[in-house]
């Protein structure tokens, strides 16, 4: 099965939240086109904006994304990623689009404060949860209803996955390549980026 992730950018994002993801999705279709050859690429990793045109991410670097959220796409998993997200949280559209997403696709995951937008959007509510250790605090006040936890690198309540912060997103990543496509090619995928994996042996209690 291919896979179409979505991850979605906007103005004062954490770099490493969307290009640690992108790499792990990307390098996993790379390595499994490997051994099949003649298969369709297994994650088709996309970038979607609210508009067409470059968003500023945090430290100034200007990415443009492939698609925007006017455009009706098949969405398997959707990553959300942290930053500075004072404006997301008060744009009805951001919420609208990942609530309208969230409800077909397969997968709905958050790095670092990109938990706080799937909790605005009504898409985490009334579980575990985790973010960035800075950000925890601030994810239990704003909602209440949430088990915030610390010291954990992800928390996968199945279909809504959030990540600690920045670098966390990328151990969620592989942690979800192991689920879509098994713990081989999550594995290869970790080597390939030459990047220790922090992953829970078992998962954490939920």
């Amino acid at each position: 099965m291919a896979y179409l992730v979505a991850i979605y950018l906007y103005d004062e994002m954490e770099v490493l939240d969307f290009a640690g993801p992108f790499e792990v999705f990307t390098t996993a279709s790379r390595l499994h086109r490997r051994n099949h050859p003649v298969a369709s690429p297994l994650f088709e990793v996309v970038t979607v904006g609210l508009e067409a045109g470059p968003v500023t991410a945090r430290g100034g670097l200007a990415v443009i994304p492939s698609r925007t959220t006017a455009e009706s796409l098949p969405v398997n998993v959707l990553v959300i990623p942290g930053g500075i997200v004072t404006a997301e949280l008060d744009r009805p559209a951001t919420g609208a689009w990942i609530r309208r997403v969230a409800e077909r696709c397969e997968i709905v995951a958050s790095v670092c404060t990109g938990a706080f937008l799937l909790a605005r959007a009504g898409v985490l509510c009334a579980a575990p949860a985790t973010t960035h250790w800075e950000d925890l605090a601030d994810l239990q006040a704003m909602f209440p209803d949430l088990d915030v936890r610390s010291g954990v690198r992800w928390i996968d309540n199945g279909k809504v996955i959030t990540s600690a912060g920045i670098s966390a997103g990328i151990d969620m990543s592989l942690h979800l390549v192991s689920r879509l496509a098994g713990i081989d090619l999550a594995r290869r995928t970790a080597r390939q980026m030459d990047f220790d994996w922090m992953r829970p042996d078992p998962p954490p209690d939920l």
